[in-house]
């Protein structure tokens, strides 16, 4: 009734695991949060674009300096120009920023990057903050 398997299974063959790159868990955290990072990074671009403020600007700085740093020295692209098919509402904008400092703080506690962290935590108050603020009447 069933054909008996001909093949050595995929998990016996130890040979196999040299015929392509491994990356280790830490390299693994550091590119999950350069890119949690870069992420927060263009939210805050967005918002600078729409409401500037110093502390955007240093934000994105430091955000900037964290991605080139985990990335092994590479600086994050970033648009100049900021377009979008509508007006993007700043509540929203601020929450969105709020989720991915949160998860940028997951992933900086989980490979123990304290700069990261920091820097995550810190973003995620201010974007609770402003949020807060944006959205009151």
């Amino acid at each position: 009734m069933y054909e008996p398997i001909r093949t050595k299974s995929v998990h016996s063959m130890a040979d196999t695991s040299a015929n392509f790159p491994h990356r280790s868990r830490e390299e693994e955290l550091d590119i999950q949060l350069a890119g949690h990072l870069a992420a927060l990074l263009a939210v805050t671009d967005e918002l600078r674009a729409l409401a500037p403020e110093a502390e955007l600007d240093a934000a994105a700085e430091e955000l900037a300096s964290q991605v080139a740093r985990l990335r092994g020295g590479l600086p994050p692209v970033r648009s100049a120009v900021v377009t979008a098919i509508h007006e993007p509402h700043l509540t929203s904008l601020h929450q969105r920023a709020h989720a991915l400092a949160g998860r940028a703080l997951v992933v900086a506690a989980s490979r123990a990057d304290t700069r990261a962290a920091i820097l995550a935590a810190q973003r995620m108050e201010s974007h609770a903050a402003a949020s807060h603020l944006v959205g009151a009447p």
